[in-house]
């Protein structure tokens, strides 16, 4: 699925299943909330946090699809065509860092 299918996608599904979209604000806490349990269970993982029994059985890839999701929404909501925002974003970061991170001797 492409960028745009899934934004198209997950408008589609808002105003069918979903009735409405949340508000801005609404979404923006929701995207906070999401992004907490995608940490959790990161740390929990991959740290040194042990497992608590409520975050058995989760997966990363159905927390960091929420996580997309709801950046999803809060794109739709505020006009934003995350295809030409990313292709935007990666002329950005190539201008900026075409040579930064070559020269980071941390990174070598």
């Amino acid at each position: 699925m492409t960028i745009d299918a899934a934004q198209t996608n997950v408008d589609q599904w808002i105003k069918t299943v979903g009735v409405k979209y949340f508000s801005e604000l609404t979404n923006l806490g929701i995207l906070m909330e999401e992004v907490g349990e995608l940490s959790r269970l990161m740390v929990r993982k991959y740290g040194e946090q042990s497992f608590k029994e409520s975050d058995k059985g989760k997966e990363l890839s159905d927390e960091m699809a929420d996580v997309l999701w709801v950046l999803i929404c809060l794109a739709n909501q505020t006009g934003v065509n995350l295809t030409e925002a990313l292709q935007k974003n990666f002329e950005k970061k190539n201008a900026r860092d075409a040579e930064r991170h070559k020269s980071n001797d941390k990174l070598l």
